[in-house]
């Protein structure tokens, strides 16, 4: 079993979880990081462009998904 069959379904849950609403970034750290290096989940979400994080009035920042996280979870992306 390759890496990425690990780790493809848990990118696709932490999209779809983003995708419900945007996040505190404190929020995703604390449900998504992962000390393991075999599981870079948050990480591969954010190298392949599925979710980004945005200023946000106040401190902090709010993580949202974007236009090709959004084609990913139609199935639709090209990766």
């Amino acid at each position: 079993m390759s890496d990425v069959d690990v780790t493809g379904p848990l990118i696709r849950d932490l999209v779809s979880w983003i995708a419900e609403r945007p996040r505190p970034y404190a929020d995703v750290m604390d449900a998504w990081r992962t000390s393991c290096p075999r599981l870079t989940i948050w990480e591969d979400a954010v190298d392949l462009g599925y979710v980004r994080r945005e200023a946000q009035d106040g401190p902090g920042q709010m993580i949202v998904v974007t236009d090709r996280g959004r084609d990913y979870l139609a199935g639709t992306s090209r990766n």
